[in-house]
């Protein structure tokens, strides 16, 4: 045994003295940390449009002044919502690959529906309800660039998820993730469930401890800026087609929150001060499990969810719109100066983003003599099922229509005797003389229907064949289903896919491009940055532009 252990030692002493001595570079070899920041519901124009509103030392105009921002992002699948964008972002695949097809679909093996994060396996851990904590990734059928982080650092990398949505927290995390953390609207506080832990950490329930949700309803919701400024960016305060998600009597600023301290937590969520209690959350975290002070990369993946509910209720074109990102700018100004703190500038890496954009409100586009409108689909699916018993004697034939996708009855197709395709084209006719439905097809012909490639490839994209509907249609541009108040995303139309890129910090360079890059291409991206392997349903692209390697120079 002895001598056998000699020669490998022997060969060891000999490499050493070969090789030459490797300078150390004063310079750290790669980031403490890595930020990726996913603002939810962020149209690409904001950061023009605003630009004047922002400060100086504010986020936004440190990322791009000081980072790289690719201007031409675009989302290559529908449907263009939460959970997609957030998977897609991470893992840098699809859905037809990494499993997440919508916020909801209709599964065709189970023959149920389903949400995204639901897990009925586990419970949770700090929730006053069973429903809110019975979450976790197991849905999500690919790895995250969190979880290759992980497996490369063998799992001395820490990776937590935070955001008030719990899809917003547990997707971008992973498989791997050392925690996620989402907000319970019953109870204002951050819960988890046990996938991750059995019981809060100390540091979770001192947070919660603190009651953030009512010191910030305290402070109502006035504007930011003089009233004067809105006016430039956006039209009248109360409109007609904006929802009222404070109460019919809350027409406009200011508003008074301070009805709903400890009531109603669900509120905070429609303010800027969701985006506050995210960051707090979020710098609690950074102390806490000492993010950034090991000797490997650890990853923050945080999610800025009430920009989605306010765009929800007010649109893109409101004064509630224009002052949550004014507010949004100062918060992750002031975030960025408390990483510079704990970490030092530049030594850290962060990247922005959104899961989806924003249709304009209808109303608001009518207003402006611009096409856009609602697609009436009440009694559709009660009707086409109807009609479907009357012509092939099948009963209940369609089984949900969500995502703008049809889903058939598997099940009631494989025990029927008719015709399946006969009926496909059946609903995709009927579905077609809808006035504003431009095109409907069945998900066998999606490659050869006659649209535009991109759009072509965007539906295929988010096919998944035991999670996606047997027919999709596509309404006009600038209509979506939907109520007479408030908007909503979901279509391959620019307004929802053109989405911002911003990257800042440690080997990022400074600049902008115009090329069409894809979300898909974020994940390969920070993979590319730590020197890890891709998630394993990567489909992007490295982004070369954006990186400095170690030394400083581009990337070749």
């Amino acid at each position: 045994m002895k001598k056998f252990l000699i020669a490998p030692l022997f060969f060891a002493v000999l490499i050493g003295r070969a090789q030459k001595p490797v300078k150390e570079s004063s310079a750290i070899s790669h980031p403490k940390l890595v930020v990726g920041i996913v603002v939810d519901q962020m149209r690409w124009d904001y950061l023009t449009r605003y630009y004047p509103l922002f400060q100086a030392n504010g986020g936004f105009r440190r990322m791009l002044g000081d980072g790289f921002s690719f201007d031409n992002t675009q989302i290559p699948y529908v449907p263009t919502v939460t959970a997609c964008g957030h998977t897609c972002v991470y893992t840098g695949s699809i859905p037809a690959l990494h499993g997440i097809v919508g916020n909801n679909w209709w599964d065709n093996r189970l023959q149920k529906g389903m949400y995204c994060s639901e897990d009925k396996s586990v419970k949770g851990v700090g929730s006053k309800t069973e429903e809110d904590g019975q979450m976790s990734p197991k849905n999500m059928l690919t790895t995250s660039v969190c979880d290759e982080l992980r497996l490369a650092s063998n799992f001395a990398s820490k990776v937590i998820g935070i955001a008030i949505k719990d899809r917003g927290a547990i997707l971008p995390a992973g498989h791997s993730a050392n925690a996620a953390y989402w907000y319970e609207s019953k109870t204002g506080n951050f819960i988890s469930s046990t996938y991750y832990m059995n019981e809060l950490p100390g540091w979770v329930q001192q947070f919660n401890g603190r009651k953030l949700p009512d010191s910030l309803y305290r402070l109502g919701w006035k504007t930011a800026l003089p009233a004067a400024t809105y006016s430039l960016y956006s039209s009248a305060d109360d409109k007609a087609y904006e929802s009222k998600p404070f109460g019919k009597e809350a027409l406009g600023f200011p508003y008074d929150l301070s009805k709903f301290v400890g009531k109603d937590y669900s509120k905070i969520s429609s303010t800027p001060w969701g985006n506050t209690l995210t960051a707090e959350m979020a710098k609690a975290a950074v102390l806490a499990e000492k993010l950034g002070q090991g000797s490997a990369t650890d990853f923050l993946a945080v999610s800025f969810s009430s920009p989605d509910y306010i765009g929800h209720s007010f649109g893109p074109n409101s004064w509630e719109n224009a002052d949550d990102y004014v507010r949004l700018d100062q918060e992750l100004g002031k975030f960025f100066q408390f990483l510079d703190a704990q970490l030092g500038a530049k030594s850290y890496t962060v990247f922005l983003t959104a899961d989806h954009a924003v249709a304009h409100i209808p109303g608001y586009l009518k207003e402006n003599r611009i096409p856009g409108g609602l697609l009436d689909m009440s009694g559709m699916m009660k009707d086409m099922n109807l009609q479907i018993k009357q012509r092939y004697g099948i009963d209940n034939a369609i089984a949900s229509i969500m995502n703008e996708q049809v889903y058939l009855s598997r099940k009631r197709m494989d025990t029927s005797k008719a015709d399946v395709v006969e009926i496909k084209n059946f609903i995709v006719q009927y579905l077609l003389k809808e006035e504003n439905i431009t095109h409907a097809f069945s998900s066998d012909d999606v490659l050869i229907t006659p649209l535009p490639k991109v759009i072509r490839e965007m539906y295929a994209n988010g096919f998944h064949p035991s999670r996606s509907g047997d027919i999709s249609f596509i309404p006009k541009p600038g209509y979506f289903i939907g109520g007479s108040t408030g908007t909503t995303h979901g279509s391959p139309f620019q307004y929802d896919t053109h989405i911002p890129l911003l990257w800042y910090g440690w080997g990022i360079k400074k600049g902008s491009s115009n090329k069409m890059v894809y979300m898909t291409d974020i994940a390969p991206t920070v993979a590319a940055l730590l020197r890890i392997q891709a998630p394993n349903g990567n489909v992007g692209n490295v982004l070369d532009d954006a990186l400095l390697t170690e030394t400083g120079k581009a990337h070749k």
